[in-house]
């Protein structure tokens, strides 16, 4: 009878032990550029901070046509996406000219809750779109995209893209220059990690850049508006599946402390503490969240 009493108890150890003697595990990825290499940081520490789940980072994993099935199949847990990348390349959805936010957001959100079970949070406050970007010594004069549109008609300008755009449908760039009578002589694919140094060089003259990359201010470059309002709404917001969200009722708490809290101005400075100052992503992230006091200084 006491030896069955011992072997229960020792079962009871191991299964205690098995289920509850080890954090929660959440995986967090991102794209493999600068931007998407600081934002799991700001999400895992944010988390790490305010929940006791512990956070594994996938850097750099891959463009949209990977982490979306990486995030279906539960091979990642977390990353933030943009709302009109969701919409337009992943759901497949057209946008009208001028679509609000709002509308861009509750769309992608009931999307991917019905098609992956994965839910959009709140969105981080910045967004992260196209401008035409060209270098300042070209001796082009363009506020605009109409302005560039018109600058480019008997000119020989080329235009250079990842070859990524060239393929994006409704808003790459065959949409493009049916919206706006762009007249370039000529396209090239790039690597977007050359992109701004060829413009720069004069390799080619205009590029689809991000508004929150750091390249812009670092080459020079000057960019226009969107007049037309041809590309969609890109606001940053952090997507989680719904089956962890059941399972770890804090996360989503935890990870809308960051609702609004990072400007557009906000992404560009700590982009170009990265890309320019070289300095470290993780590090970046945690300076920005104390200084925005959403985690403790622990030094």
């Amino acid at each position: 009878m006491m030896k069955r009493f011992f072997l229960s108890t020792i079962l009871i150890v191991v299964l205690l032990t098995a289920c509850g003697g080890g954090k929660q595990e959440i995986i967090i990825s991102g794209k493999p550029w600068t931007e998407q290499f600081i934002l799991p940081y700001i999400l895992g520490l944010v988390i790490e901070e305010h929940t006791d789940y512990q956070v594994t980072y996938k850097d750099g994993l891959g463009e949209v046509a990977i982490l979306t099935p990486a995030i279906d199949k539960g091979e990642i847990d977390v990353y933030v996406e943009y709302t009109g990348t969701g919409l337009m390349d992943v759901l497949e959805e057209e946008t009208e000219p001028g679509e609000s936010s709002e509308s861009v957001y509750e769309r992608v959100k009931a999307g991917y809750e019905e098609a992956y079970d994965v839910t959009w949070l709140e969105p981080l406050g910045f967004e992260n779109t196209y401008t035409l970007a060209y270098a300042k010594e070209s001796g082009i004069d363009a506020t605009t995209y109409s302005d560039l549109a018109e600058y480019s008609k008997g000119k020989e300008m080329v235009f250079g893209a990842p070859h990524a755009f060239y393929e994006r449908v409704g808003e790459g760039y065959d949409d493009l220059v049916k919206a706006y009578p762009f007249e370039f002589s000529d396209t090239k694919s790039l690597d977007p990690n050359i992109m701004y140094d060829a413009v720069k060089n004069g390799e080619v003259d205009v590029i689809p850049g991000f508004t929150t990359d750091s390249r812009l201010q670092l080459f020079d470059l000057v960019t226009t508006e969107d007049d037309l309002q041809f590309f969609p709404k890109y606001d940053a917001v952090p997507i989680v599946r719904q089956e962890l969200l059941e399972e770890m009722p804090e996360l989503a708490d935890a990870i809308n402390k960051l609702a609004g809290q990072i400007s557009e101005e906000d992404m560009l400075q700590m982009n170009a503490r990265v890309d320019i100052d070289d300095e470290k992503p993780e590090e970046v992230a945690r300076q920005f969240l104390i200084e925005k006091g959403l985690i403790q200084n622990e030094g």
